[in-house]
């Protein structure tokens, strides 16, 4: 998921997440200068408490992602 989803839906600011990452608190990828994690790294942090949120607020997350991806394949077999 990219930065803005995560920001979003865990209720966090882009300055607490790019200090996660300056930390090294947080794994991610970079693909052309968009910042992109995994969900099961959102996960640990949430069960090291260094994200202090609710499972809720992940599985919103991770449904919003499904449906993403899911409407972008609809998208690509349009064309």
């Amino acid at each position: 998921v990219d930065s803005y989803e995560v920001c979003t839906f865990l209720k966090i600011s882009d300055r607490t997440l790019q200090r996660l990452r300056v930390e090294g608190a947080i794994n991610f990828s970079r693909i052309r200068g968009k910042n992109f994690y995994r969900i099961s790294e959102l996960q640990r942090l949430m069960q090291d408490n260094v994200i202090r949120r609710s499972e809720e607020h992940l599985q919103d997350l991770i449904k919003n992602h499904q449906l993403h991806v899911e409407q972008r394949r609809n998208i690509k077999t349009n064309k």
